[in-house]
């Protein structure tokens, strides 16, 4: 006997117990997005390497150690996209979508990171993505921050998840920054772990957000991004907050907050939790003027976000949100006796005629009573339509409720459509 072929580590199924958390939450992810006039746009998967190198930044982790890269048969690098961002700019590009122009656009899909599998972190993940072009003003990064705080709203995790907030600056503010941080590094590095010493003139920036506390210690006295702010950043970030407030969105002004891609200018924020654990982000982004031009569009504003539906569903699982999501089944009929399954499959297809978004399963394969009723309570729905010989012969089916306490009956045939519009 061959050995079974298992499924590569960090890349998980979604099996059907699963399955009706996920579509809840894409339900959710999709209908806030259109409320706030957002339109759907699809990227490939597989897109060309460079264009992530560009965006991302080489001397990032994502790409100097996570990105699935491989030459294909004619010789290109591809890249398995590691994050949507980039891929919706070149889409964005490639379409003339962009320049002069406003666009509103989400996406979700599975995105791939060759990294250490744990709780909340695999290698193919899955990601919504938020992305508005062609508006500079604070209004947009401020929308787009009530936006998915009204998606944690929806999804009842609100009380759950806290804004931290900040400004990276304009990219030449940020390089004089730079600049000043890297010297500061340089008088330090006695106390800097090996992974800061890499980063101090390739990203010194993330040398900012290290996990280390004796890194952390080390930068107390370093110098402050604010402090190279012109008047336009501090108006732009000011005038967020106020947006904020006005809005009634709590938020913790992060100053170590600096986002792990290079593109990044400006706002930046993150929407953390302690109720994952280790894995504390939900959804980060901001702003990022300079990409579409950087992937050779032309100077476009930028402002969006990305969220791990993974974490989200892990987060709803283990608060017990899920508790009242609607089964895959809504009704289940049990067919008995001479002629029953025919008759059992014609008036399922009857019922979904006229109520075209009930879930009706019929039972096949025959069995008995009991073994009927157990594939029945097994799928979740509320009610059993059980048909037998003495039903068909009075044109009706007896109803017994598989969920709460209500009293079995009988109805005629015409008469379940509208008990089944009920379940709904």
């Amino acid at each position: 006997m061959s050995k079974a072929i298992q499924a590569i580590r960090g890349m998980n199924d979604c099996l059907p117990s699963e399955t009706n958390v996920w579509q809840m939450v894409e339900a959710t992810l999709r209908r806030v997005a259109s409320n706030y006039g957002f339109a759907e746009i699809r990227m490939p998967i597989v897109e060309s390497t460079a264009l992530f190198k560009r965006s991302i930044g080489e001397v990032t982790d994502i790409v100097e150690k996570e990105m699935y890269t491989f030459d294909d048969r004619n010789g290109d690098s591809l890249t398995l996209r590691p994050e949507g961002t980039a891929s919706c700019v070149r889409a964005g590009n490639q379409h003339g979508l962009l320049y002069n122009q406003e666009q509103r656009l989400w996406y979700m899909g599975p995105m791939f990171r060759h990294e250490r599998p744990q709780k909340g972190r695999y290698r193919q993940f899955h990601q919504f993505g938020i992305e508005a072009f062609g508006i500079a003003t604070p209004d947009i990064d401020a929308e787009i921050i009530m936006l998915s705080a009204r998606l944690w709203k929806e999804l009842g995790i609100a009380e759950h998840v806290t804004l931290e907030l900040n400004s990276l600056g304009s990219n030449e503010e940020r390089a004089a920054y730079r600049d000043a941080l890297v010297a500061y590094l340089e008088q330090h590095q006695d106390k800097l772990d090996e992974d800061s010493k890499r980063r101090m003139h390739s990203n010194p920036l993330r040398v900012l957000d290290s996990k280390n506390p004796d890194v952390q210690a080390a930068l107390i006295d370093a110098p402050a991004l604010t402090d190279y702010f012109g008047e336009e950043t501090k108006e732009h970030f000011a005038n967020l907050k106020v947006y904020l407030d006005n809005a009634g969105i709590n938020y913790v002004i992060n100053e170590r907050l600096v986002r792990g891609l290079d593109y990044y200018n400006r706002t930046v924020f993150e929407w953390v939790t302690d109720s994952l654990g280790a894995q504390g982000t939900v959804c980060a982004g901001g702003r990022y003027d300079g990409l579409v031009q950087q992937l050779g569009g032309k100077a476009t504003p930028g402002f969006g976000f990305a969220l791990g539906i993974e974490r989200l569903v892990l987060m709803l699982t283990s608060l017990e949100k899920v508790n009242n999501i609607r089964p895959q089944v809504d009704a289940y009929i049990i067919a008995l006796g001479e002629g029953a399954d025919l008759k059992a499959i014609t008036l399922a297809e009857q019922w979904r005629d006229k109520v075209p978004e009930i879930r009706i399963q019929s039972h096949c394969g025959g069995g008995n009573m009991k073994k009927q009723m157990k594939r029945a309570d097994k799928s979740g729905a509320q009610i059993a339509l059980i048909l037998g010989e003495d039903e068909i012969a009075r044109e009706q089916v007896t109803v017994k409720y598989l969920r709460g306490q209500h009293e079995q009956q009988s109805l005629a045939f015409n008469e379940v459509a509208e008990l089944l519009i009920g379940l709904i």
